[in-house]
């Protein structure tokens, strides 16, 4: 079987608000948690009790993901400013060469 190879170039990927949307979503899971908890014998009676521990793992993975996202959040933010800092400092040593050459 031959391997495929895309035809296009892929785009690049969308930035948002990452962190409020990770938020967001373990707060969901969380609040979904304690409004099945006073139903558990309902749910135990029924065979459903993993519904209840699903949005507790969801919950728990999202501390995971806030975690994880604002270390990422941050990691860009340094590249952005390293990137900005290097490219300032670029301009002022062409500029002073610049300043170099044209003083006799």
């Amino acid at each position: 079987m031959a391997k495929w190879t895309p035809k296009h170039e892929a785009p690049e990927p969308l930035e948002g608000p990452v962190v409020a949307t990770i938020v967001g979503g373990t707060i969901l899971w969380f609040a979904l948690f304690l409004v099945q908890l006073p139903f558990y014998g309902w749910f135990d009676d029924r065979g459903w009790a993993w519904w209840v521990w699903t949005c507790l793992a969801g919950a728990g993975l999202g501390l995971i993901g806030i975690w994880y996202v604002r270390g990422r959040d941050a990691a860009i933010k340094r590249a952005k400013a390293a990137k900005t800092a290097d490219a300032s400092k670029a301009t002022e040593s062409a500029e002073s060469a610049d300043a170099r050459r044209d003083t006799p």
